[in-house]
């Protein structure tokens, strides 16, 4: 091609102006010549005299159709070799359009690409899809065809070839001038003559397409463009490939720079000594960084200045940016207020997409192509397991590839063996901190270098996230817990306290920040340990209505909680323990965040209750294992409700069936755990004990001898002892009339009881009666969103029904169902019932 047209040229005359047309593989092959053109002499000409290139559907980024193709010929024993060069993500496509783009990137270049599927058999497929079609910041527009078709026009009034021709025209009318300028300036090849990069970029490094483009919008070279220096910062958590994408673009646009010059900014020490490196590389004799910076500063030519491992968040970056507007600069960092030094271009790097993912993980095992679709489903598995952590994946597939175990058990050897996979170590090939582990705790080492309080509370906080879930955790718990901690403070430490009663003891156990100072709370050190560990990245800061809330990558929660030496293990699991336990008070944040706090409390509980019980005495532990099991109890965990009692029965040498005085709180949760487990029989004899030793304990107003009885109502109805529960509810309900406001929760509640046991014993106007009273007053006290006024609603509702008011009821059922759905899982047992009663009722209508 580049001889023909320097024969061209010489047969019309060395003045005429090139305007290139490239369909599919012709753009490809103009690519190609023009790159060979700038490094042979005799092509210089040719070079200079191209006034503008229009590509129609030119692959630049690959074909997925090609990735099926090479299949195809590999299983007819054909050559794929070509094929296989057109593959999506091809190297040498890539090195293509670097070096293209690294020469050319300022020229008047114009993509078009196709809007149809072509037909292949029975098959539709776009051959060549839009983002491989097009070139970064040019002018791109499809047309109404194929692929085959982007080429053939049907006349002047095709709509195709109207959006074609003026592009033309205007290349031919601009040439004249472009050319002469680009003869004149003798830019046509900006050229890299200094290239200081640490090593090769990785031959697994999988997807980032959509990034790496932006990145190179916002720092690409310009002749025009010194108004200011051109910046983007990546932050992230560490592995997640920060360094690895700024290996890409330095690779992809290493012609389009003069220099790129890599700084390791993780030690001063380092930094310095990589700056004067640089500018001794560039003929200058320095020896300090202030120097080194101020050769950089004056340097008039295109450079590009990577400042890679930018993790220390009490250190300013800003002494590292050279001063004025030349070159650009590209920073990675784990601090998250880095992007401040480029605010309008920076990532904050997540995880790979599910796609990305496995075949990242594909290629590093070693997995042959053809065998990628028949284990999708496991490399899916692996991948959410991993949390799609770049390095985590590219270990994994390490640990397979050298026969430590098939891919499809990955993920039964990690459950057994999560520290020695995390701590793996590839042999070859390895990143910065060569496994998982070390990755993380690069930055643990930041914060305990520091001599801050910040640092000391944010790795508490660290330790008390790493007993409950990595899911997002609603800071207010450290608010309430503070509140229920003061309260315990104030009571008289002398009186005798119940099992299931928090203690000074407990206080004790709190990190310090919420150890009550002051009379109101203060935020302000949470705040400041929290934000230090988003910084790092070790944990994402979200916004929950009018709350805040805390979650960490899995594996970032997996590292914080094995760091951990078995004794600050259980220091941490008391700590959590009291946090969970002290919150608890404040029952209407619970039932609001009930969802978001679920996975937590499974988490925490994720523990030997005989190990547990190894943490602390006795009293600490088996109170905050009952505000657990409440917990679970309201939240309907009823299975591992029933298992973790039975394990702190056995732990306690007590007889599950034969109640005690010390431990009625521990039966009365018993009591309620079976009837929910549907053992009414079993409910009521242990209920009847309990009731029994409160009878004779304790005053007829005893707030404790009341729960029991009003528990053992709800235990005889359910065990189809109506007239029994009735009689024992109207003296519960006596009582509590006249001990306690109309307004106040237990006496609502045994109303509400009460009112149930009428319906079930046919008394169905006393129980829409009572239930309207109940009803009322919790509208009128509760948020529409609460528990007990929803099942009181529900409870109405069904009275209505059983009163023949069937309208009433179904109108008021709709309105628990619509806040359920909104509010509680979809397999919650509450839920349920008011969706199956709702659809009951509407079948009576």
């Amino acid at each position: 091609m580049l001889s023909g047209l320097v024969g061209f040229r010489e047969h019309v005359g060395l003045a005429c102006r090139t305007q290139l047309v490239g369909h599919s593989l012709g753009g490809l092959v103009i690519q190609q010549a023009l790159v060979i053109a700038i490094h042979q002499q005799q092509f210089t000409d040719v070079q200079l005299s191209v006034a503008g290139i229009i590509f129609l559907g030119a692959p630049f980024q690959g074909s997925d159709v090609a990735s099926i193709g090479t299949w195809l010929a590999q299983i007819s024993g054909l050559d794929s070799t070509i094929l296989k060069l057109l593959e999506k993500e091809s190297p040498s496509l890539y090195a293509l359009s670097r070096d293209f783009w690294g020469s050319y990137g300022d020229w008047d270049l114009v993509c078009y690409y196709e809007k149809n599927k072509a037909k292949y058999g029975p098959v539709k497929k776009q051959m060549v899809n839009s983002q491989s079609a097009s070139l970064l910041g040019k002018r791109m527009m499809f047309l109404d065809a194929d692929h085959s078709g982007l080429n053939k026009f049907g006349g002047e009034d095709d709509d195709n070839f109207k959006l074609v021709l003026p592009e033309i025209r205007r290349m031919v009318k601009d040439g004249p001038s472009i050319v002469a300028e680009r003869y004149h300036t003798g830019t046509a090849n900006l050229g890299n003559v200094h290239w200081i990069v640490p090593r090769t970029v990785s031959t697994l490094f999988t997807g980032r397409g959509e990034l790496l483009l932006r990145i190179q919008e916002a720092i690409q070279y310009s002749t025009s463009s010194f108004d200011q220096q051109k910046r983007f910062i990546i932050t992230g958590l560490g592995g997640q490939g920060k360094s690895e994408i700024c290996l890409q673009v330095a690779n992809q646009m290493r012609d389009q720079f003069w220099g790129v010059f890599w700084v390791d900014v993780d030690k001063k020490s380092t930094a310095e000594s990589d700056f004067v490196a640089i500018a001794k590389r560039m003929g200058h004799s320095v020896e300090s960084l202030h120097d080194a910076l101020h050769v950089l500063a004056n340097t008039k030519k295109a450079w590009l200045l990577i400042l890679d491992n930018a993790d220390d968040p009490d250190f300013n970056y800003q002494v590292y940016f050279p001063s004025g507007n030349h070159g650009a600069v590209l920073m990675t960092s784990r601090v998250a207020q880095c992007k401040q030094y480029s605010p309008d271009a920076f990532e904050a790097l997540g995880g790979l997409g599910e796609e990305d993912s496995k075949n990242l993980l594909f290629k590093a095992a070693e997995v042959p192509l053809v065998s990628w679709s028949s284990q999708d489903d496991q490399a899916k598995e692996v991948v959410n397991l991993l949390g799609s952590h770049t390095l985590a994946l590219i270990q994994a597939g390490a640990y397979v590839s050298q026969g430590h175990c098939q891919l499809h058990q990955y993920p039964k050897v990690y459950q057994r063996q999560r520290q020695r996979l995390l701590k793996y170590r590839p042999k070859q090939a390895y990143s910065r901190y060569r496994d998982m582990y070390a990755t993380f705790e690069a930055s643990a080492d930041v914060l305990e270098q520091s001599q801050s309080k910040s640092a000391s509370d944010a790795l508490r906080l660290l330790e008390i996230l790493s007993m409950l879930g990595s899911n997002v955790l609603p800071l207010q718990i450290f608010e309430e817990g503070w509140k229920s901690c003061k309260e315990t403070l104030r009571a008289n430490s002398v009186k005798a306290r119940g099992i299931d009663k928090f203690s000074p003891d407990h206080v004790s156990q709190l990190p310090s920040f919420m150890i009550p100072e002051d009379d109101a709370w203060d935020p302000f050190r949470l705040t400041e340990a929290s934000s230090l560990l988003v910084s790092l990245s070790l944990v994402t800061r979200h916004n929950l209505n009018n709350c805040l809330g805390l979650s960490m990558h899995p594996l970032t929660h997996a590292w914080a909680k094995d760091r951990q030496d078995s004794e600050r293990q259980g220091m941490a699991w008391i700590a959590a323990g009291c946090v969970l336990g002290f919150s608890c008070s404040n029952t209407r944040m619970w039932q609001t965040y009930e969802r978001r706090l679920l996975p937590h409390v499974m988490s925490y509980l994720d523990i030997k209750v005989k190990r547990a019980f190894e943490l602390a005495s006795k009293a600490v532990v088996t109170s905050i294992f009952l505000k657990c099991s409440r917990a679970l109890l309201d939240m309907r965990q009823d299975t591992k409700l029933g298992q973790l009692l039975e394990d702190i029965f056995l732990e306690l040498g007590q007889n599950p069936d034969e109640p005690s005085e010390e431990f009625l709180p521990l039966y009365n949760l018993q009591g309620r755990s079976l009837r929910y487990l549907g053992k009414n029989k079993e409910a009521v004899a242990l209920l009847e004990q309990v009731v029994k030793i409160c009878e004779t304990t304790q005053p007829e107003t005893h707030p404790d001898r009341l729960t029991s009885q009003h528990e053992l109502a709800i235990a005889y109805q359910a065990n189809g002892q109506v007239v029994k529960a009735v009689a024992l509810l109207e003296q519960v309900v006596k009582i509590r009339e006249t001990t306690q406001p109309e307004t106040h929760p237990n006496r609502l509640n045994s109303q509400h009881e009460l009112a149930t046991a009428y319906r079930a014993n046919g008394q169905v106007i006393e129980a829409v009666v009572l239930l309207e009273q109940v009803v009322k007053i919790r509208e009128t006290t509760q948020p529409e969103t609460h528990p007990d006024r929803l099942n009181s609603q529900h409870e109405l509702a069904t009275a209505y029904r059983a009163n023949g008011q069937v309208i009433e009821a179904v109108a008021l059922l709709e309105q628990v169902v619509k806040i359920k759905r909104l509010t509680l899982a979809i397999s919650h047992p509450s839920r349920v019932v008011s969706e199956n009663a709702l659809s009951y009722f509407l079948q009576l209508l």
